[in-house]
């Protein structure tokens, strides 16, 4: 008898899953994994093609590129999701599985914060990115805002990495002194969990007279007069807007009954939900972690080996910690990076790692080594 497994979602925490229930499983497996898009992207190469640094194409990776025992991909928009009976839905097929998991990631809502769409820009979605890549040239003059709309976002160190990554980019076209550059976020600091991540962070945006501006969040944007509301009535005026929008889950979520209070919630200890058989991982859920790809990569370890020791008919002895790293562009050519455990203690915490040359090369082999271990793709030696 073979598993048979429906995977929904091949972002990080669906191409790792699938990687270890085929490394483990091999001809014992069928998978199905499922995904509306062509290729995959790591969510730090979005700012890379916003700023020109790497052309688009060079950053996706396609999915015809994946090829693992057991594991089949299908490019196909799920429509309906059954968790009772473990039965997906798309507009081409019906699929239905002894295991199901759900990886869907989180939708941007950019109607929640009226006059998003019309008088600024997001660069959370590639599309979004990509269109800035010839709008950030068209900024000479004026301020810039980087502002938060709700929360929780992905990748919590991404707004800073953004007025970070800015000011470089004005500061090489001899621009800088003609502009200026907020961060509007709705945190005390920029990475709660870590104080010295926070710090550091702080430090560079006042070496760089970038302002910080806490516990804020932008709720609506005048497009006629350029001005971005605050949650607390303040008005800012801007030349550049770079929106991180709302986040919420895919509608076919949220009509799935999967979902409470927005997000799909799961057990801490194995990434199951209230359904037998279902698991989620990843952005969708609402287990307490930063809504991040090498979170949802943690968690799919931990969901795979509650699916293998299921059956195979023994107990599961490893749980989720919620532990993960995040790297950070500094500029200058720096790289930093901050080690986050959210479940081992009384509360989260961090490590902070100096922003270095050498983080660079850290990143480099961790986006390499993905491709390698997901899709075949051997890296590229400097």
């Amino acid at each position: 008898m073979k598993l048979r497994v429906l995977v929904l979602g091949a972002g990080f925490g669906g191409l790792e899953l699938s990687t270890i229930l085929s490394e483990t499983l091999g001809n014992e497996l069928d998978l199905t994994l499922i995904d509306q898009h062509d290729s995959f992207f790591f969510g730090f190469s979005k700012l890379d093609v916003m700023f020109g640094r790497k052309p688009a194409d060079a950053v996706k990776i396609p999915y015809r590129h994946l090829v693992k025992p057991g594991v089949r991909f299908r490019q196909e928009t799920i429509t309906a999701i059954d968790p009772v009976a473990k039965k997906v839905t798309t507009q081409k097929a019906t699929y239905d599985a002894d295991v199901l998991v759900v990886a869907l990631g989180a939708n941007y809502d950019l109607a929640a914060t009226p006059g998003l769409a019309e008088g600024g820009h997001e660069y959370y979605s590639f599309a979004g990115a990509e269109t800035l890549r010839n709008v950030i040239p068209q900024f000479t003059r004026g301020h810039a805002i980087v502002g938060v709309c709700g929360a929780p976002f992905k990748c919590p160190p991404a707004p800073s990495e953004a007025a970070l990554m800015l000011h470089d980019y004005l500061l090489k076209r001899g621009l800088r002194d003609a502009c200026t550059i907020s961060i509007v976020m709705p945190f005390g600091s920029p990475i709660p969990p870590s104080p010295d991540t926070s710090k550091a962070l702080l430090r560079a945006f006042e070496e760089r007279h970038i302002q910080f501006i806490p516990q804020r969040k932008v709720r609506s944007l005048d497009a006629s007069r350029k001005v971005a509301m605050l949650d607390d009535g303040t008005e800012m005026p801007y030349n550049l807007f770079l929106g991180i929008p709302k986040h919420v889950a895919p509608d076919v979520v949220l009509e799935s009954g999967l979902a409470e209070n927005g997000w799909i919630p799961v057990t801490k200890t194995d990434l199951l939900t209230r359904f037998p058989g279902v698991y989620a991982i990843g952005d969708v859920t609402s287990v307490g972690t930063p809504k991040a790809g090498v979170f949802a990569e943690g968690a799919a370890k931990i969901a795979a080996a509650s699916i293998i020791a299921s059956f195979r008919g023994k107990d599961n002895a490893s749980a989720y910690t919620g532990a993960g790293s995040c790297y950070i562009e500094f500029g200058e050519g720096r790289v930093g990076r901050v080690d986050v455990d959210f479940f081992s203690g009384p509360k989260p915490h961090g490590i902070h790692h100096e922003p270095s040359e050498m983080l660079v090369v850290d990143k480099d082999h961790f986006g390499s080594s993905r491709k390698a271990r997901w899709f075949g793709i051997p890296s590229v030696e400097n």
